[in-house]
């Protein structure tokens, strides 16, 4: 769950503060102001609100060239440009904290819109309006989806997928066995598709903000072309299984909500079945996902023992 931490004041001759005033434009009406500074954690890289006092206006700066979470092996000026350019895609397609401008020379920084809303994270906690919010998931994912479509590269899925447990660092065993399921999910062509589109790719509960009535999606980093849309469904599914197994205590208890989930995505009976067909494959990368954070060795080994029954069961299926 993302928290904030106050670390600072901008005062006007500050260059960072003057370059989000001139920014924003007319929206600031004392050009004057200070910017209080309040860091949000955890995040994958320095992620800074920014509130413009007496103004009712706050932004968000994300900085590339400052990573501090497991990837840092990248063109910060690659990235950059290519979730601005990502963001102006999308904006037009679902909601999403609109991208307002960019800037190699302060650290390849995004600014953004904030979005003061609840995460999924939160409505999971509580169980409160839960089926409602996965719906509503649901329906964004849905509309990203079906408006994105392009060709389909089924090698990648299986790429990526290897590409996490290289930065797992399995055992040779361990990755022996994953290498064989994933050599049988191949030949099976079960991930096999007509068609492509762009998939979120982070769909994990703390990126879907809900505000007013409206349920908006952030962080599109990672989003890429020519996937299966199932992936994200699978990272959902997979961020509330092991909710509900490591808080709850019980995994089963996530089953409901998965169903759920996928029901409302789905345009039919036979589309619904279709999905939980190829599920299996994604919830066992979302569960990879996972466990490449900083948790304990104990949870770290069963969620490798889920993400591998995953791919073990999802073969058994008719």
């Amino acid at each position: 769950m993302a928290k904030e931490k106050k670390v600072g004041t901008l005062k006007p001759g500050n260059p960072f503060r003057d370059w989000i005033v001139d920014v924003l434009g007319e929206r600031v009406q004392d050009k004057k102001c200070r910017a209080e500074v309040y860091k949000i954690i955890p995040s994958s890289h320095t992620v800074c609100r920014y509130e413009l006092q007496n103004q009712g206006l706050s932004i968000v700066g994300k900085f590339y060239a400052e990573p501090i979470g497991w990837k840092r092996d990248y063109d910060p000026v690659q990235a950059m440009h290519k979730e601005y350019e990502t963001l102006k895609k999308v904006e037009n397609i679902i909601d999403i904290p609109r991208p307002l401008a960019i800037r190699k020379s302060f650290h390849c920084v995004l600014l953004t819109e904030y979005i003061q809303g609840r995460s999924l994270y939160e409505y999971m906690r509580q169980d409160h309006d839960l089926y409602d919010r996965l719906i509503s998931v649901a329906q964004v994912l849905r509309k990203l989806h079906d408006q994105t479509k392009s060709d389909y590269k089924m090698e990648r899925e299986f790429a990526r997928y290897h590409k996490i447990l290289d930065q797992i660092g399995l055992d040779m065993s361990s990755r022996r066995t994953f290498d064989r399921l994933l050599g049988d999910w191949w030949y099976s062509q079960r991930l096999a598709r007509p068609h492509g589109c762009r998939v979120h790719h982070d769909a994990n509960p703390t990126n879907y903000l809900f505000d007013q009535g409206k349920v908006y999606a952030l962080d599109f980093e990672s989003s890429r072309e020519n996937a299966n849309f199932v992936q994200d469904l699978g990272v959902v599914a997979a961020e509330l299984k092991h909710y509900f197994a490591v808080h709850r205590g019980d995994a089963s208890r996530a089953e409901p909500y998965i169903g759920h989930f996928l029901w409302h995505y789905s345009r039919s009976e036979s589309e619904f079945y279709a999905i939980t067909r190829v599920l299996p494959f994604f919830m066992s990368l979302g569960m990879l996902r996972i466990a490449r954070l900083g948790i304990s060795p104990d949870v770290r080994a069963k969620i490798l023992q889920e993400a591998r029954a995953c791919l073990e069961g999802g073969l058994r299926m008719a």
